[in-house]
């Protein structure tokens, strides 16, 4: 095993292959997703089952994080959530169905057919040549990938007990209506889904400014929870409070100004 080097005083630590957060907790940041975004995704390793924490956006993704956790602890039964109904946190679920894996996510999300298309077109469009774009070249990203909605709903806080440490679900909307973080008490960590996404400007777009209000409360509970390790949907794991609070005076202050405006930032 390499000398493990570390992250922060403490508990915290950091393989070369994959971030090891904590006792328990593992981050597997960079995921493909549209460019200049990747995606996190990550899980909680308990004495009876591990909780893996969004199954990724497609079905590459969900066999990687598949590897990793069940790499960890190769016997342990599975059981996934979603952190949104963005389709890069959880074109992954079909996969893990498929092995019987019970998948939750907030009662809201109910994605089609037709959202599934208008992504690929998405993927599609950002294919800077021609030539590739005209051959569909983004079917390769997502061959084999299937749709499948949570199988289990979600529509206030809740706990999971994973044997010998609890993983709370905690609703924290303003991304969209159905956002929820999971949060690891015993150790402090937190996965926070597209609630926050350091580096680039929140995802604004798709909310009015009453979302807006809505996700400056949820930094509010993120902020109470005092987390010490935070995993983002998008960008860099952050460490240490102050590493976190920085972050959240950054988003609270784009909110409040779009919130000022009527309209997210860039609009117009």
């Amino acid at each position: 095993m390499p000398r493990v080097p570390r992250l922060a005083p403490g508990r915290f630590s950091v393989y070369r292959w994959w971030m090891r957060l904590s006792p328990s907790c593992y981050a597997i940041p960079g995921l493909c997703c549209i460019p200049p975004w990747w995606h996190n995704a990550g899980f909680v390793v308990g004495g009876s089952r591990t909780l893996l924490v969004d199954t990724g956006g497609n079905l590459a993704a969900a066999q990687t994080i598949h590897g990793y956790a069940t790499a960890v602890k190769p016997a342990q039964p599975l059981v996934a959530v979603n952190t949104e109904p963005h389709l890069d946190h959880l074109l992954g679920n079909a996969f893990f169905t498929e092995l019987g894996v019970e998948v939750l996510g907030h009662a809201s999300i109910a994605r089609t057919e037709d959202d599934f298309a208008r992504y690929q077109e998405e993927v599609r469009a950002g294919i800077a040549d021609g030539v590739r774009r005209a051959r569909h070249e983004e079917r390769s990203f997502f061959a084999g990938t299937a749709l499948q909605n949570p199988t289990r709903p979600v529509r206030e806080d809740m706990a999971l007990d994973l044997g010998g440490i609890s993983a709370e679900l905690v609703l924290t909307p303003g991304h969209t209506p159905a956002n929820l973080s999971v949060y690891v008490p015993a150790e402090r960590v937190l996965y926070a889904g597209d609630c926050l996404e350091p580096g680039h400007l929140p995802g604004l777009e798709e909310g009015s400014p009453d979302d807006w209000r809505a996700w400056l409360s949820s930094l509010e509970r993120i902020e109470a929870l005092e987390p010490l390790v935070l995993v983002p949907g998008h960008g860099v794991v952050l460490v240490g409070e102050a590493a976190i609070r920085e972050e959240l005076a950054r988003v609270r202050g784009v909110l409040r100004e779009a919130i000022g405006r009527g309209t997210p930032p860039g609009d117009g």
